[in-house]
């Protein structure tokens, strides 16, 4: 194999798929980056047994063949050569890299181990279409309360349905739950899979458009190509919790408040409790007002935000972080959270815009019964 590239595409294209690159494994073959040089360009792949990424760039390709290297290494060594016309080539021993007046050397494994979960992938009938800037700002309201425990690994995914012009994205660790809903084409018609939180990130990294995504699912696999690039991934299988058994029906109370102003009170009441294991707040929810208190070795801090509640009063603990990821990925102007007890999951959504809805559980505590 021999191929000379621009440095700066080779080491862009490097840097994505080494993403997909496992750590720490004892299948070595993971944790390579497969160059393959065919015709007039380069196919990068790197796959850790769950996600699969691959990037084509333009090569001037004297030499067909493919091989894989070390993918944190390569991606790291090309990156720091960025600027100059790279060499690369290869023989028995490894793979030579030349620039500028210098070169170094890389040791390198066989391709013929390298799982081939991209090339398996046949695009089949079921897959929706989505914008981009919808996929990317769906994903980042819901995938951070997907699970990152392998207690219930399904919950470390979320949950797509497409259905009726709609794509919708549930996701939950056991304590707060995400749901949101954009626009859609149903494409081959209602959809439901459970894709990994890592899969979405990566896809929501490379999306900066508004042009159409078709994104293909086939068995337990997902197929999604952004421009030169391709993610494949692995579904989870199994029954993901259905939100309609935990959302409550109705409320006692509810409190509507500005949401700049509840963020930043939030954030100094967080600041004495940082590093406590559940970062504990308290609401005392009166007419007109939101008295918020948060209490440490290191002190206390004493709040009020203004609000008008319909409804009860309420005095409830909570994780001050889980409401803050909350509150920062919601966009209207004014917040809506609504109450029942002070040990029944509450919930908080813009009072306008109602396609995001975050539910969280209490803490319990003597301090915050009502």
């Amino acid at each position: 194999m021999k191929f000379v590239c621009d440095g700066m595409i080779l080491s862009d294209a490097a840097f994505t798929v080494s993403k997909a690159c496992a750590v720490k494994t004892i299948t070595p073959i993971l944790e390579c980056i497969r160059l393959h040089a065919e015709n007039d360009g380069l196919t990068l792949t790197a796959y850790d047994g769950e996600i699969s990424i691959e990037k084509k760039i333009k090569a001037e390709v004297i030499e067909e063949g493919e091989l894989c290297v070390n993918g944190k290494m390569f991606a790291d060594f090309v990156g720091k050569i960025s600027s100059f016309e790279v060499i690369v080539s290869s023989d028995e021993r490894g793979v030579q890299i030349r620039y500028a007046d210098s070169e170094s050397f890389m040791q390198a494994l066989s391709s013929e181990d390298f799982p081939r979960i991209g090339d398996r992938f046949v695009e089949g009938k079921e897959y929706f279409e989505v914008k981009e800037s919808e996929l990317k700002n769906l994903i980042a309201k819901t995938v951070f309360c997907c699970a990152t425990d392998e207690s219930r690994p399904i919950l470390k995914g979320c949950l797509l349905e497409a259905k009726d012009g709609q794509l919708t994205a549930t996701a939950l660790d056991g304590f707060r739950m995400a749901c949101s809903v954009c626009e859609a084409t149903e494409g081959s018609g209602a959809l439901k899979i459970v894709c990994p939180a890592r899969t979405l990130t990566e896809i929501a990294r490379m999306l900066d458009g508004e042009e159409l995504l078709k994104i293909y699912a086939e068995k337990n696999l997902l197929s999604v190509a952004v421009k030169d690039t391709v993610i494949t991934s692995r579904l989870y299988a199994g029954e993901f919790v259905r939100k309609e058994n935990i959302y409550p029906i109705d409320f006692t109370t509810r409190v509507v408040a500005k949401r700049a102003e509840m963020i930043d009170s939030v954030e100094r009441a967080s600041v004495l409790i940082r590093g406590d294991k559940n970062n504990l707040i308290i609401f005392d929810i009166k007419p007109e007002k939101i008295a918020i208190n948060a209490n440490s070795d290191m002190g206390k801090v004493e709040e009020t935000v203004m609000g008008e509640l319909e409804g009860k009063e309420l005095k409830i603990a909570m994780n001050g972080k889980y409401l803050l990821d909350a509150l920062k990925v919601l966009d209207g102007e004014e917040v809506l959270l609504s109450f029942n007890t002070p040990v029944t999951p509450f919930t908080l959504e813009n009072t306008e815009n109602k396609s995001s809805q975050y539910l969280i559980l209490p803490v319990r505590t003597s301090n915050a019964q009502a």
